[in-house]
This record gives structure tokens, sequence and C-alpha cells, in this order.
């Protein structure tokens, strides 16, 4: 299992970026697919899922200006960022598992996969 993301950069606060992780070496409809972010000197933390059936959860720093969506057919699932702020600086990080049970998905060590992250810098 592969997984690849892109899409970050860097904006300023109010400013909107689109994240995109392709997935191969998986059925990728089966897996749940996360994104999480790690700034410097802090752990790693929940962002937002999807799950195979499509149901999305949120962190609540982000509820209401990131959106997670899936597209089976193509292997991709992105991370819609608006009303970005500069505590949204990040590497961000996309996850799959197949087997998460709901309580499990904000948490980072029970996902298999991991792409390798992206870096999101959000300046004021």
């Amino acid at each position: 299992v592969q997984l690849q993301a892109s899409g970050g950069g860097l904006a300023q606060a109010g400013e909107s970026l689109k994240l995109s992780c392709a997935a191969s070496g998986l059925t990728f409809n089966r897996y749940t697919l996360g994104w999480f972010r790690q700034a410097p000197g802090k752990d790693r933390e929940f962002v937002a899922t999807i799950r195979y059936n499509s149901a999305t959860y949120y962190a609540d720093s982000v509820k209401g200006r990131f959106a997670i969506s899936r597209d089976n057919a193509k292997n991709l699932v992105y991370l819609e960022m608006n009303s970005l702020k500069p505590e949204d600086t990040a590497i961000y990080y996309c996850a799959a598992d197949s087997s998460l049970i709901l309580s499990s998905i904000r948490r980072h060590d029970q996902y298999d996969y991991w792409g390798q992250g992206t870096q999101v810098t959000v300046s004021s």
C-alpha cells in the first residue's frame, strides 16, 4: 500500500488550500481514510476521517472550516481547508486502514498505512 499526499504550501490566514492523497495497492473503497497533522514539538493529531461508507468525522478545531471527501473511482482522498489560521500550520499526513472501529478513528496509532506528509504553512 502506498499513499502520496500533495497540495501543501504557503497560505495567508483566511485563505484556502486543498490537499490530495493518492492511494495504490489497496481496495480503496473498503478503507477508512484519515488526515492527521503534526506541528513542530507537538504530537500528531487527528484532523478528519472519511469511512468506507463516506461518513465523515472532524476534530473540533477544524469543524466547519475543513471538508474531507473521497473519489473511489480515482483512489483519491481530499482535504479542503478553508479559513486557514496560523495554528493550522503543520505537516499533514494521510492515513488508511481497513479495519477501524468507530471508536478508534481519531487515534493515529490505529492506522496501518501512512503517506509521507505535506507541509502547510499559514502566515498571519
